[in-house]
């Protein structure tokens, strides 16, 4: 979480686009990948950078079910993302770096009860963005957040000047119309935006 400022969140359509996708990314400045499992090719990106893009750190997202991180590491994984929090899935990541995502004070607590301080906050603009990671602020001064969901190019910033707030996540880094195209200057060119988005 303290790599770079935004970790993009890639949904792959196809795995060939995985190596330069990745390639324009790290030198755009953005190492931290995370490669969801909304695809059937999706494992097959987290092995492909993993074997020919040795400056990323390739992490797994969307883990919804404790069976989900066995395969993510064969396949490379270096951390895994989960849009929730369950105590089953905290057990089951083992030593793998593990984000959970949480919304309310009470899953904070559920998560910091499993020992755990860093948090993905999601979906970050639905669940009242930056007002309610200000409010969380207080009672869990412990806590660090990545927050994701409806993320872009225009609210990052602000999100990334609170204190709780260590990176964000999000898409806008790789657009879906510019991997199918193979736009990779453009896609390293937002990356390079996106790594200059330090916190205050």
């Amino acid at each position: 979480m303290t790599r770079a400022p935004v970790i993009p969140v890639l949904t792959m359509a196809r795995a060939a686009d995985a190596v330069p996708l990745a390639r324009a990314l790290v030198n755009g400045g953005l190492p931290v990948l995370e490669i969801t499992l909304r695809t059937e090719a999706a494992l097959a990106a987290i092995a492909a950078i993993s074997a020919e893009v040795p400056d990323a750190l390739p992490g797994v997202g969307t883990v919804t079910a404790a069976e989900q991180f066995g395969p993510a590491r064969a396949a490379g994984a270096r951390f895994a993302v989960s849009p929730g929090f369950s105590a089953e899935l905290a057990a089951a990541a083992g030593d793998l770096p593990f984000l959970p995502g949480i919304a309310t004070p009470t899953e904070a607590m559920a998560a910091r009860g499993a020992g755990l301080r860093h948090l993905k906050f999601f979906p970050a603009e639905a669940s009242g963005g930056r007002a309610a990671l200000k409010a969380l602020a207080g009672p869990f001064g412990d806590l660090l957040f990545c927050p994701t969901g409806g993320i872009d190019a225009d609210n990052a910033a602000g999100y990334l000047a609170l204190a709780n707030v260590l990176c964000v996540g999000g898409s806008w880094v790789a657009p879906a119309a510019a991997v199918a195209v193979g736009d990779w200057p453009r896609i390293e060119g937002l990356a390079a935006g996106a790594a200059a988005l330090r916190r205050p």
